[in-house]
């Protein structure tokens, strides 16, 4: 496996396994935590989320050119790495909707990026078992976080559970760091 794609991996693996602490209990955050927030308003964020990186995903991938995916992914994982941190300031529901908003910035940039140098850098033969890694690693690491996030908001309280998405977030943008330009985009 090359480098890049080792790093791809790795970042992923750890910006979703953060994100695994948060994934069962943000719903329960924003109805009992926030002013004006109850299931329905957890909804509505998820759905800004969800409009917002599909329709920006399509116009960022179409506007900028191959060259630009990394510093795409960069950015773009950045933002997504600014979000738990923004839950712990948020008292009212429309600081959940801007941070809904900018995480779907942030994965319009981010996740269509991600997938060209993934795809560009998998090794002809080994495409599946790669992207097995890959897929596996994503999955166990959340379903292992997202028991600890429950434990941890219920028992210590959500602030650290935002916190510690937060750290893996930002510790998944570093490891994109380490991706020269010259690398990355070799193959594209």
């Amino acid at each position: 496996m090359n480098k890049v794609l080792k790093y791809l991996i790795l970042s992923d693996i750890v910006l979703f396994t953060g994100f695994g602490f948060i994934a069962p209990i943000i719903s329960i955050f924003i109805s009992d935590n926030i002013r004006g927030g109850n299931i329905f308003t957890a909804g509505v964020a998820s759905t800004i989320f969800l409009i917002t990186h599909a329709l920006l995903q399509i116009a960022f991938s179409y506007w900028f050119k191959p060259k630009d995916r990394l510093w795409m992914l960069i950015l773009g994982t950045a933002f997504i790495a600014i979000v738990p941190f923004g839950y712990l300031a948020s008292t009212n529901i429309w600081h959940i909707f801007l941070l809904e908003f900018l995480y779907g910035v942030g994965a319009g940039f981010a996740y269509p990026s991600w997938s060209s140098l993934f795809t560009a850098n998998l090794e002809k033969g080994k495409r599946g078992f790669q992207y097995a890694i890959y897929s596996s690693g994503v999955g166990i690491g959340s379903a292992i976080t997202g028991t600890i996030g429950a434990w941890i908001a219920e028992n210590v309280g959500f602030q650290w559970v935002f916190i510690f998405t937060g750290i893996f977030a930002v510790a998944g943008l570093i490891l994109l760091l380490f991706l020269s330009r010259k690398e990355a985009l070799r193959k594209i």
